[in-house]
């Protein structure tokens, strides 16, 4: 799958971070294929105590390899929700969510974590769950040394888990899936699995909701966890689109859990 190329946003954001600089964009090594699911644990988190990333939960190392499984098993799907919050568009999609009794994980960027705290506390409070999409959203981070990409990762979580109230996230994801092994396994021993996706929706590039919905429609069935945004433009079509996909996956006989961890 290539990465997210062409938004502005996230150029901007990498220049307002301290010490990152602007460089090209590379080809992403990431693909959308499932990894392995050796070690995942089915379902955890749903019935345990405390849950993940609740306040005083102490991190537990979690699998390396990147998930892509629901844990709501093979008619589950997860909708992910990235690069905010915003402060116009979160809560449309919040609403959305809301509107159709649907859980949903909030990959953040670090900066906007921190700019915004009462979203992240409100993502919170829905009851969705938290992800470290780092501290400003680097798409060559793969291409980087090893210490720079521990500052992107810890710094996010940092700042996420202080604008949250004290709520971890319990997920990496890799701007444009730029993962690495040490990037992998620095999550996972933070408690924080390597989250993937499935189904690109494409809406960062606007297509219109029309294209959105179809899009989950006709891939859907390649895996369970489906891409969406909540920030970096103009996120209308995106609401439009959560508002008429959810109730047709309810209709498919598709439930909403979790990535597993």
């Amino acid at each position: 799958m290539a990465r997210h190329g062409g938004r502005g946003w996230h150029g901007r954001v990498l220049a307002a971070a301290i010490g990152v600089t602007t460089v090209a964009a590379a080809t992403s090594v990431w693909t959308a294929q499932a990894g392995p699911a050796s070690g995942a644990q089915a379902g955890a988190g749903v019935s345990a105590s405390p849950s993940p990333g609740s306040p005083g939960s102490v991190p537990a190392k979690v699998s390396v390899d990147i998930a892509h499984a629901s844990d709501h098993g093979a008619r589950g799907v997860n909708i992910t929700v990235d690069d905010g919050p915003d402060p116009t568009w979160t809560p449309q999609v919040l609403k959305a969510l809301r509107e159709n009794g649907v859980k949903a994980t909030f990959c953040m960027v670090g900066t906007q974590a921190k700019a915004h705290p009462d979203l992240v506390k409100a993502v919170v409070a829905d009851g969705h769950r938290l992800c470290d999409h780092t501290v400003s959203h680097d798409t060559t981070m793969d291409k980087k040394p090893d210490a720079y990409q521990s500052q992107q990762i810890l710094d996010a979580e940092r700042m996420i888990t202080e604008a949250s109230g004290g709520v971890r996230p319990v997920y990496y994801r890799a701007p444009g899936g730029a993962f690495t092994p040490y990037s992998r396994n620095l999550a996972a021993s933070r408690g924080m699995r390597p989250l993937g996706w499935n189904v690109d929706t494409k809406d960062f590039e606007k297509p219109g909701s029309a294209a959105i919905v179809a899009t989950v429609k006709n891939e859907v069935a390649n895996g369970p966890t489906i891409l969406f945004h909540d920030a970096g433009g103009d996120r209308s079509e995106t609401v439009a689109a959560l508002r008429e996909v959810l109730p047709w996956l309810k209709q498919q006989g598709y439930s909403f859990g979790f990535p597993v961890r």
